[in-house]
């Protein structure tokens, strides 16, 4: 992908200085930089929401079948394989008490 080397100016298409391309250069490599601490930490978010949803499981008066421990220990080790949402595979969540 080729970066544009130009602006928008007052409705008009302007160059961009080299202390703006300069900058612009700085503000991306800063952003891919921190990308990954980013990408990891939305796979967190998703894997505790997945968690939240089914912590009832673990209710005093319940006891969880094995597939359903299974299920919440993988979901707990997914970062030790992943590191995004976009190549993560998430484990199949049990359909029954069984």
């Amino acid at each position: 992908m080729t970066k544009s080397t130009n602006k928008l100016l007052n409705g008009k298409i302007v160059a961009l200085t080299d202390e703006e391309i300069k900058q612009r250069n700085e503000e991306e490599t800063a952003f891919l930089k921190e990308l990954p601490a980013i990408q990891l930490e939305e796979l967190r978010q998703e894997r505790s929401r997945l968690l939240l949803k089914t912590d009832w499981w673990a209710s005093s008066d319940l006891t969880m079948t094995d597939a359903q421990k299974k299920y919440r220990q993988d979901l707990r080790d997914i970062t030790k394989t992943y590191k995004s949402l976009d190549d993560v595979k998430w484990p199949t969540e049990p359909t029954s008490w069984q």
